[in-house]
């Protein structure tokens, strides 16, 4: 029984109606322990939401404290999950042949992390000035369970998330309303979170599931930032750094030369202990060379991300750039020296239009997820080559989107031995192809200079795919596709109260990813 609100919008009844059914969806219902306890930790297991700040209320100003975070504690939100999936798990168990009443130990969760800032969310009423609210939400995914039976080397899956990109299986663990360039709020906030990570990764959890205890391992994999994300948490420079790559040491202009060959170097544990020499500088450099000795780490890292690409921003990024490319050759700009910014305008409107009419595409301020898709496509190449004055421009743009289809699909796909084994195949010769093109026929746009994210398209995506198996499946979009969640939430079904709004929000939209109720 749902409550339709006139729009058609509302899906929960309202919160006093939430009835104790959903009571044991939240976490805190059940009951569970871990072996040996986490370290400071506290071990009850009745724990609802929490205020993110916990402790550190008195040094923060502008706002009341207690209005800023609220959130789970990460062991209690994976026992809710867990629990959610005992169905799952137990059908999971049937469908391998395995005794359920054997298989009490040895299970295995790999769990996708993702945290991404949401924005400006404050909403449009009452006077005075617009102080804009930034928003950042921290939430997880259970992304595959398997068991180890004993004497066998390989885990045997028995359960993977079909929809790993879907909001509906996108957890939120804690709401802030935080800027995610603050880094220091940042930081306290997700500061427990990270804490209670660690201490999770060195012990089991012991919890009932179909009628007996069984005892599971967590294994966290931070995917689900973009670029900004990580280089914040990882302590590295900002995205216009000359260190071009989170994953590798390479620097714009290396990378603009070499274009394929790079490795992937970076760790956690490197940034670190890199973090410690540009600390102590121990060879007394001067700060270029200390610079160059630790490749652009100079803060401190506080949270491990794993180092991949994220599919969404790497979709959006280089559709951005071939935006521009397409602007630079209906003004044929590798003619010209220096064309002026009333040109480079004129060729932008151009290119608008005629997006617009040939593919209905309007113009965006920032480009998204949806418009990069629809911009990355035969017909748009089609539709700017109507524009380009020479054929063999023409010809060369065609190649380039071509190439760059061919390898869309292995970055994208959930997994894609499975989905698109040749194009995998052909990955590394394609990726060498779309270089040349852009070093000979664009070599007045990458001379010396070249995008983070076009750097790692050519470069690490089958490094990537042979270590994990997927980069799609790893992807932001499932936390992107919660951002407007929360809006809804926000709107629709919270109190209109600074100090309840937050929780209200994170209740709701924990409800909506439960497995059970859908």
């Amino acid at each position: 029984r749902t409550v339709k609100a006139t729009s058609g919008r509302q899906i929960f009844q309202p919160l006093h109606t939430l009835r104790n059914a959903e009571k044991e969806l939240l976490p805190g219902f059940h009951q569970f322990e871990w072996q040996p306890a986490l370290k400071n930790v506290s071990t009850t297991w009745d724990v609802g939401i929490i205020d993110g700040l916990s402790g550190w209320t008195a040094s923060v100003d502008d706002v009341p404290a207690d209005t800023i975070s609220r959130r789970f504690r990460y062991d209690v939100a994976l026992v809710s999950a867990l629990k959610d999936l005992e169905e799952d798990i137990m059908d999971g168990l049937r469908e391998r042949g395995l005794d359920d009443s054997m298989c009490t130990s040895g299970f295995t969760v790999v769990v996708k992390e993702s945290c991404d800032g949401m924005g400006d969310v404050s909403e449009k009423h009452g006077s005075g000035p617009a102080v804009p609210e930034k928003a950042v939400r921290f939430s997880f995914t259970v992304m595959s369970i398997s068991i180890r039976l004993e004497g066998e080397d390989d885990g045997i899956t028995i359960f993977q998330e079909q929809k790993p990109n879907s909001e509906l299986s996108c957890r939120p663990l804690c709401l802030m309303f935080v800027d995610e360039s603050d880094h220091e709020t940042l930081t306290a906030i997700l500061g427990p979170v990270v804490a209670e990570r660690k201490a999770m990764m060195e012990s089991r959890l012991i919890i009932s599931v179909g009628g007996l205890l069984r005892s599971f391992r967590f294994f966290f994999r931070g995917t689900g930032y973009d670029e900004k994300m990580v280089r914040e948490m990882e302590g590295l420079e900002a995205s216009g750094s000359t260190y071009i790559c989170t994953l590798c040491d390479s620097t714009r202009a290396e990378a603009s030369h070499n274009m394929v060959l790079h490795s992937i170097t970076r760790s956690h544990e490197e940034n670190l202990e890199r973090y410690e020499i540009w600390r102590t500088n121990p060879y007394s450099e001067s700060a270029e060379e200390l610079r160059d000795r630790v490749k652009g780490v100079s803060a401190k890292p506080f949270m491990e991300t794993q180092p991949t690409l994220d599919a969404l921003h790497c979709d959006i990024g280089n559709a951005t750039e071939f935006y521009k490319i397409f602007q630079d050759e209906i003004g044929e700009v590798y003619l010209k020296t220096n064309p002026s910014r009333e040109e480079r305008r004129r060729w932008r409107s151009t290119l608008d239009k005629q997006l617009r009419k040939k593919m209905k595409l309007k113009p965006v301020m920032r480009m998204n997820g949806n418009y990069a898709r629809r911009l990355m496509t035969r017909e748009a190449v089609d539709a700017v080559c109507e524009l380009v004055p020479s054929e063999e421009r023409r010809e060369a743009l065609r190649k380039l989107m071509g190439l760059y289809l061919q390898m869309k699909p292995v970055w994208r796909s959930t997994c894609p031995a499975r989905d698109c084994p040749d194009q995998l195949c052909q990955y590394s010769y394609n990726s060498q192809q779309f270089a040349d093109l852009l070093s000979t026929m664009l070599k007045y746009r990458y001379d010396g200079k070249i995008t983070n994210y076009l750097h790692k398209t050519l470069a690490h995506v089958p490094e990537i795919v042979e270590r994990d198996g997927s980069i799609g499946a790893w992807a932001s979009e499932g936390n992107e596709s919660g951002n407007k969640l929360f809006r809804r939430f926000r709107k629709m079904n919270a109190r209109q109260s600074k100090t309840f709004e937050l929780e209200d929000v994170l209740k709701h939209h924990w409800l909506y990813t439960s497995k059970y109720l859908q």
